[in-house]
């Protein structure tokens, strides 16, 4: 770390301490964090402020903040603490309550401590313009072994897949010839499908979809820790039926043996994944990859880049806000219809509902009247059906199908739109999501 940035800090830390006439934490600690928070974006970490860990024997642990990978897995900690404090027993305290110890700063603005892998690795004054370097440079070298182990498995599934999906569609070409059960099977979800997403699915979608059930199948029941809510969504039912009929066993292990390191290390990481939004930010970053290597040339016709959360989220306030100011209503209210036309995995539907988590009876009657979505592709209109489904039943704790999801290209049907724009009270496009207000 440079020496300009660490005058910098010690600049800023004397200037909170002349203004303030204070020496309290939530004041001075300032500094510090400014100096972690813009350090940490040339490491492309995101620093977040009263970073909540997960829960232990119910009890809420909120650290002074935590510097996170686009992952959203904490790559450290920083713990804050008053000058006045004994910083030795701060620090015995705060483990005792279950702080992580694998790589955090502790410090008082007179004394930073370094923990890492459980143990203390240097201590040192905050204005020692040699050692405080050091201590930083240490901090910011850190790597969790499971993001590691993430990093490398990746690179092998852009390597391997390629052959996973050789395999399995020559294995489901196979089935179509040899094995009248699947046979009779595929055409019996061709029109089930047909009837409840598109008539326009054509077998080749089937096959499609299929393939990526089985290769996504363990990345949901992981990251939503939940091994079988995807069994009730209407598509995936059919699916694990269709899929029983001859991809089992042996069978369904060899093909995927190769991609075992990338699961495993989904699941690791999975498990450091505690609140909603960190678990769309991780979705969208393991399908973005996946949907790149598996149909690339899609991804680049489609421009597969997701929303980041923050913004979803600032969109749908803002939405909310205009709504309220402009139409007298909140975008929970009935009457006002919701369309979300590139809806890729669902993320933006994902978001209203936590928006409107705190009023559930509400949210109950949009989700199942208000609330559309469209998807042109085939994979992500799956992923974001059990995502939305996911979603809802985490807030509500009740299960339900979303019945409002139409895999279709929006653009390509701009004439049934229009009719359906112009029944509207007012339309109010706001990048890339549709909200109008219905007049009762």
């Amino acid at each position: 770390m440079s020496q300009l940035l660490i005058q910098q800090y010690l600049n800023d830390l004397s200037d909170l301490r002349k203004a303030s006439g204070t020496t309290r934490e939530g004041v001075v600690s300032e500094a510090l964090k400014d100096l972690l928070k813009g350090h940490g974006k040339s490491h492309d970490l995101i620093f977040l402020n009263q970073y909540e860990l997960p829960k232990q024997d119910g009890n809420r642990r909120i650290i002074d903040g935590a510097l996170v990978y686009d992952l959203r897995v904490p790559f450290g900690y920083w713990e804050a603490k008053d000058e006045e404090d004994d910083l030795d027993k701060e620090i015995a305290a705060k483990f005792r309550r279950g702080y992580p110890r694998d790589n955090i700063i502790f410090e008082d603005s007179k004394t930073a401590v370094l923990i890492q892998y459980g143990n203390e690795v240097m201590r040192c004054p905050v204005d020692d313009t040699d050692k405080l370097p050091h201590l930083l440079d240490l901090f910011f070298k850190y790597e969790r072994p499971e993001v590691a182990d993430f990093r490398k498995a990746v690179v092998q599934f852009q390597t391997d897949l390629p052959e996973v999906l050789k395999a399995l569609r020559e294995m489901i070409e196979k089935a179509q010839k040899d094995n009248a059960a699947f046979r009779k099977g595929a055409t019996k979800f061709l029109k089930h499908a047909q009837e409840t997403i598109n008539p326009a699915v054509t077998a080749e979608d089937v096959r499609e979809m299929l393939i990526q059930h089985v290769l996504t199948e363990e990345i949901f029941s992981k990251v939503f820790d939940e091994d079988d809510f995807h069994r009730q969504n209407n598509v995936a039912k059919e699916l694990y039926a269709l899929e029983g009929l001859f991809f089992t066993g042996a069978l369904k292990k060899t093909p995927l043996k190769g991609l075992e390191p990338y699961y495993n290390a989904i699941r690791t990481t999975a498990h450091q994944i505690s609140t909603h939004t960190e678990k769309q930010t991780f979705l969208k970053v393991i399908y973005e990859g996946f949907y790149k290597v598996y149909n690339k040339k899609a991804a680049d016709r489609l421009g597969v880049v997701y929303t980041p959360n923050e913004i979803v989220r600032f969109m749908v306030e803002s939405a909310d806000w205009l709504c309220q100011k402009h139409f007298g209503k909140a975008l929970i209210e009935k009457g006002v219809e919701i369309l979300d036309p590139a809806t890729g995995t669902g993320t933006f539907i994902c978001e209203l509902m936590e928006h409107f988590r705190g009023q559930k009876q509400k949210l109950a009657w949009k989700y199942k009247e208000e609330l559309h979505a469209n998807e042109v592709a085939i994979l992500p209109y799956y992923v974001a059906n059990l995502n939305i489904e996911a979603t809802y039943a985490a807030i509500t704790g009740q299960y339900a199908e979303f019945p409002n999801l139409c895999f279709v290209d929006t653009l390509d049907n701009v004439a049934g739109l229009a009719l359906q724009l112009l029944c509207c009270f007012e339309v109010r496009a706001l990048s890339g999501s549709l909200v109008s207000s219905t007049p009762e």
